[in-house]
């Protein structure tokens, strides 16, 4: 099944209520949530408070993506305020075994994502332990960046991995960075199930007309 997941990182900050329902009425299946911390990449986006806030708006699914040191010190933050995934970074955390398994006990769902210089096989020892696998197409930390292609191997190589271990069926593997229309078809042959679009989504003036491109596309 496809999953679009709009990064809110895209959306118009001063109506971001206003702008999550739009793409909920326009049929996105997540609301992707960028977390950043200013360390890990060289940006400061938000925190707990306005997923928290968003929280009361939406029965969107909250794919919540730590791009912060350490997240297993505010894991019970995000849980608080409404998170249904969270997905931390294998270059971020010093015990990331510990830090899903954690996530896992806590009642919700557990992702990993790797950068762009960060190769697949550094999440092979961890796909017992998660729902997701994320794979950057674009290094962390800013929006509207270029998709990148050289990334596909990478996906092909975590989608056979899953696959050879039964685990297809229940871990996602989701794609983020220079997402759209015209690379879905793209990233969903390569295997993966789970896009996220910031820029192609919430800057469109037809955001319903955008995700139902993507989903037509993935099927392709």
């Amino acid at each position: 099944m496809i999953h679009i997941s709009p990064s809110l990182l895209a959306a118009d900050f001063a109506t971001l209520a206003t702008e999550v329902k739009r793409v909920e009425d326009g049929g996105a299946d997540w609301l992707h949530l960028d977390v950043m911390d200013g360390i890990f990449v060289p940006n400061i986006s938000f925190g707990a408070p306005v997923i928290g806030a968003l929280r009361h708006h939406t029965s969107l699914f909250f794919d919540v993506h730590l791009m912060i040191v350490d997240p297993e010190r505010y894991l019970d933050d995000f849980l608080k305020a409404g998170a249904d995934l969270i997905t931390i970074h294998a270059e971020a955390s010093q015990n990331v075994g510990n830090c899903l398994t954690a996530i896992r006990a806590k009642g919700c769902r557990a992702g990993l994502a790797i950068s762009p210089d960060t190769p697949a096989e550094a999440v092979f020892p961890y796909l017992d332990q998660v729902d997701l696998i994320l794979v950057m197409t674009v290094y962390p930390g800013f929006g509207g960046q270029k998709f990148m292609a050289e990334m596909m191997p990478k996906v092909r190589a975590i989608r056979a991995e899953l696959n050879a271990r039964g685990l297809s069926g229940s871990v996602d593997l989701e794609v983020d960075g220079g997402i759209g229309v015209g690379n879905t078809e793209t990233v969903t042959s390569a295997g993966a199930n789970a896009l996220v679009a910031g820029s192609a989504i919430f800057r469109a003036a037809d955001a319903a007309a955008v995700i139902a491109q993507m989903k037509q596309n993935a099927k392709a």
